[in-house]
């Protein structure tokens, strides 16, 4: 009987291992990429688990249900979102107009790529009707902070009726989001970010 070599008191199959992700990474992972590229209602929990090399019963012990992991997808998502929109908005203390260019310049490179879904929240939210479905709250929290942060940057700018053009460039950037999917990269959503400089400058020419 050949036994195995060993490296370091440890069998190389051992390492390997221990350099693999643990079974709740890869099916995170893996339910991450196919709820935002094919929809969380067409991926089913034996789909995941398959794609993430481990069974059923192993995705229900780190996760309580399909319904749990789809709001930690989308608690990631926000934390992500907001890490990278901190970063941005670092870039440019208290210059909130330079700000928002970022801002919808950093949208404009999103939509651009071919292989973007549009926004992970706003696609659930299509999805996912129930009330109480468990990421319901995380898509709604989002979105009412972004608009928060939106009216936040126009009332630093001093506009009139900064909720009013807070409103339109929220609707802005989710209507950008949408219609890539619908008209392609090619498609309004490439003029996002003009878009957006010619509404503000209209409102600021008003102020």
């Amino acid at each position: 009987m050949i036994k195995n070599r060993k490296t370091n008191g440890q069998s190389p199959l051992r390492k390997r291992d221990l350099n693999r992700p643990s079974a709740r990474k890869r099916i995170f992972d893996t339910a991450s990429q196919l709820f935002y590229l094919k929809g969380i209602r067409a991926v089913g929990v034996e789909t995941i688990a398959a794609e993430a090399d481990t069974t059923k019963m192993s995705l229900y012990r780190n996760f309580p249900s399909k319904d749990e992991l789809v709001a930690e997808w989308l608690r990631d998502h926000d934390v992500n979102f907001w890490q990278t929109w901190d970063a941005m908005a670092g870039r440019h203390p208290k210059d909130p107009r330079r700000q928002l260019k970022a801002a919808f310049a950093l949208l404009a490179r999103h939509v651009a790529d071919p292989k973007a879904r549009g926004c992970p929240m706003a696609n659930a939210a299509v999805e996912l009707t129930e009330k109480d479905h468990p990421a319901r709250k995380v898509i709604e929290a989002h979105k009412t902070q972004l608009r928060t942060r939106l009216a936040q940057m126009c009332n630093q700018m001093e506009v009139r009726e900064p909720g009013l053009l807070a409103d339109h460039l929220f609707l802005l950037m989710e209507g950008a989001q949408v219609t890539t999917q619908t008209l392609g990269v090619r498609g309004p959503a490439r003029n996002v970010a003009r878009a957006a400089e010619t509404l503000i400058d209209a409102y600021l020419g008003a102020s």
